[in-house]
This record gives structure tokens, sequence and C-alpha cells, in this order.
């Protein structure tokens, strides 16, 4: 394996991909510096040397894959950058402006980097953030009590409605159905045999 500290990881969507790969890497030897949604850096002392053959082998077991093409680490980068900025608004109550941050981060030009985005995934980039702000959406709905004002406010919308339309556009179900999902999961652990009506 090329004697290079960060490994750009294709296939890491959660936590438990975090968990699964430090579990794999560490029985090759590896030791590992830190480890990130789409990203590895091994340590500079690591005295173990793997193959780059044995590593593929050991991701693609995994679901995961090397990234090599400029293009498509420019393309994980840039979603790990939307998926922190999501979850930054969450945790912070501050709106975030994504083409600003994107840039700020990854130190090319939005314009740039959003007509990469636009040939390699068959999508605007403005697209992918919308649809991953309505994936937030959807889980602070089922698994939390904020109403939609208060998520709305949080993502930096002009109105619950805007964020209701987009909702509905993109998932074809509008916010009451997620809190119905809601009510029918606290009904079940609360006992209740029926779910809300």
């Amino acid at each position: 394996m090329k004697k290079n500290n960060k490994l750009l990881i294709k296939g890491m969507v959660c936590n438990r991909c975090i968990t699964v790969l430090n579990e794999e890497l560490s029985k090759l030897g590896l030791d590992i510096s830190s480890i990130n949604l789409g990203e590895v850096i091994l340590k500079e002392t690591n005295k173990t040397s793997v193959d780059e053959k044995t590593l593929k082998i050991v991701l693609q077991k995994n679901g995961f894959d090397l990234l090599y093409d400029k293009n498509e680490q420019l393309i994980s980068q840039i979603k790990l950058v939307v998926e922190r900025g999501i979850n930054d608004q969450f945790e912070t109550g501050n709106p975030v402006k994504f083409s600003k941050l994107i840039s700020d981060e990854l130190h090319r030009d939005y314009d740039t980097m959003s007509a990469i985005f636009s040939l390699t995934q068959g999508n605007t980039l403005e697209k992918f953030i919308i649809a991953e702000k309505m994936e937030k959406v959807k889980e602070f709905l089922v698994y939390s009590d904020k109403s939609l004002t208060e998520i709305a406010n949080i993502l930096g919308y002009s109105s619950v409605a805007y964020l209701s339309r987009q909702l509905k556009q993109l998932t074809g179900f509008d916010f009451a159905y997620y809190k119905k999902i809601r009510q029918d999961k606290l009904a079940v652990i609360a006992g209740s045999p029926y779910p809300a009506q």
C-alpha cells in the first residue's frame, strides 16, 4: 500500500460503518489516528504494512471501497461536509450557508465543485443538499418532539409551508404522516396494543 496516511473510503454512511471499519483495520494491524465517515487517517508510526489488494478485499467484504478518482474523492468530501453541516444545524440551531461552508472547508470554488457534482452524480448539489435535509427532517419528525416550525427555523426555511411542500415533493408524504409514525412508536413503547388514531 502507498505510504499515504489518509485513505478515502467509499460507502461509509453511518456510525456503524465507522465501528466496522475500525475493527477490520485493527485486525489487519493498522494503527488508526482518526476515523470519520469516508476517511481514515493512519498513524505516521504504523509498523504494519498491508498491500493494497488485501486492503481492498477487506473493504469490499464490508461494503466499502477505496476512492482513487479525484472527482470521486471530491464528491465524497462534499457529501461529508453537507452531512456535517446539517448535523451542526440541528445541534446549534444556526442555519448554514452550504455554498460558503463547502467552499471554505474544501478550499475550492463552489461553482466548480457544483458543476463536477452535477456531472458525476446526475443530480445538482442543491438537490442533494435538500434531499439530505429532508432525511434529517424525517428523522426528527419520527424520533424527536420537535415541531415542524422548530425544524424549519433550525434549517433556515423562510416558512413552514415551504419546508412542508419540499418534504411532500421529495417523499410523497406530508409531515403528519411522519408524526403518526412517531405516535405509533410511542404507543408501542407505552404498551398500548393499538396505534394512535
